[in-house]
């Protein structure tokens, strides 16, 4: 796989795209796509129960691409005729209010920028606040403070905590985060609003063709979960692969026993305790035989070689875990695996002085589980390694040469490819 040619593509999110390139040699250039396939994935998404179509300039306005929902001033969800490049949002807002106090809702209700809500904050004896997408500080929504009845009824309405503190409201991706006292008593609410959004998946149509392992980093909520989501129906609907996700927090598929209809129809498998998330991904892969399996979240060193046993066996992972840049994870012991690891070599002389470098170096110990690795650095805004250049090249002290995936003033996804790491925007 070579990215030796320096070149812009422009991807269309229209069933009228067309992507040049044919092969599957692997070398990055887009693959020609069948329009039945696109025109077949734009019909489904129109044909989604529960709803919303905005155009992608709309939700690029908003500043709320890949997390954006447009609602109405009532709870239900608000209609709105479907353009060439529009994104479907599915949304179940109203579900989330309901397990707020009655003037908090309506006060939100009337908010104008109820479309930009990303979550409510309940704090016994504090204020209670909203936060939105874009904005910085603190916005009250009441000056009165909340009490221990309020924070009950709450309660009461999710149902049980997890050991994690997460629970979430059936048939709808919310989570609902709580903080406890010493002696156990629920004293915080955070109430983060869920919300699936089709279109996204088009920044890396092109590579999931390739059947390869993908791993997504990036700072906390620059939608990678969203994005998860959305490949898993995509690979499984479109691409009629066998599809596994699991899901510790619910947070892919959503509360309940039954998965939210955002995966389509991938597979979702939940895990009891946050801990068996490495043994649940070992269970998919001899148990359920799936070509593909995705795990948000990977932080423990189990997790990393879980991952690697499973890329042994032939099986395409899609992941994400902590961390923005890949130097990060190259520099993580416990997830540097994910990348191939990192070991100390002592060069000889010869070598040392062809390569003009020192005679102990850092070099990659084996191959990296996830042949690409992507940074979102913003929603809109990707940069794409081949994992195993990247690492070589960057344990060398040298910039490597990245794939730019981003869109335009008009919504459409460019390719920029041959950009030299160090250049792209932060």
């Amino acid at each position: 796989m070579s990215w030796s040619s320096s070149a812009i593509i422009l991807l269309s999110a229209s069933p009228k795209a067309s992507l040049a390139g044919p092969s599957l040699s692997l070398n990055l250039n887009p693959l020609i796509i069948d329009i039945n396939i696109i025109m077949s994935r734009k019909m489904k998404m129109k044909r989604r129960r529960n709803s919303v179509a905005v155009s992608g300039l709309q939700l690029q306005q908003l500043g709320v691409v890949g997390m954006g929902v447009v609602v109405g001033v009532a709870p239900t969800q608000s209609h709105s005729q479907s353009q060439s490049d529009s994104h479907i949002v599915q949304d179940d807002l109203d579900a989330l209010l309901r397990i707020l106090p009655c003037d908090l809702r309506d006060n939100l209700l009337n908010e104008p920028k109820i479309a930009q809500l990303l979550e409510v904050i309940l704090d016994l004896g504090c204020f209670p606040e909203a936060r939105y997408l874009g904005e910085f500080g603190r916005r009250y929504l009441r000056n009165t403070k909340v009490s221990m009845k309020e924070l009950e009824h709450a309660q009461n309405a999710v149902g049980e905590f997890g050991g994690d503190n997460r629970a979430g409201i059936e048939g709808t991706l919310h989570r609902i985060s709580a903080i406890r006292s010493t002696k156990g008593m629920i004293v915080g609410l955070t109430c983060r609003v869920g919300r699936a959004v089709s279109g996204h998946v088009d920044m890396i149509y092109d590579l999931l063709q390739y059947g390869k392992s993908i791993l997504f980093v990036g700072k906390p909520g620059v939608g990678k979960t969203t994005v998860m989501r959305e490949i898993a129906h995509v690979l499984a609907d479109e691409f009629h692969k066998r599809v596994v996700i699991v899901d510790t927090s619910n947070e892919i598929g959503g509360d309940g026993n039954i998965p939210h209809s955002a995966i389509g129809g991938a597979r979702r498998m939940q895990v009891p305790d946050s801990s068996m998330q490495h043994a649940v991904m070992i269970e998919a892969v001899e148990n359920h035989m799936p070509e593909v399996i995705m795990v948000d979240e990977i932080g423990t060193e189990a997790e990393a070689h879980a991952c690697r046993s499973i890329a042994e066996r032939g099986v395409m992972l899609i992941g994400t875990a902590h961390g923005q840049r890949l130097e990060n994870i190259i520099k993580n012991p416990i997830l540097s695996d994910l990348v191939g690891g990192v070991e100390t070599v002592t060069l000889g002389d010869g070598e040392a002085q062809a390569r003009n470098t020192q005679k102990t170096v850092l070099e990659r110990q084996a191959p990296p589980t996830f042949h690409f690795l992507i940074e979102m650095r913003d929603r809109h805004y990707w940069v794409t390694h081949q994992t195993q250049k990247s690492v070589d090249i960057l344990l060398r002290g040298k910039n490597p040469q990245v794939e730019v995936r981003k869109r335009n003033e008009k919504f459409k996804v460019v390719i920029e490819k041959s950009k030299a790491y160090d250049k792209c925007d932060p």
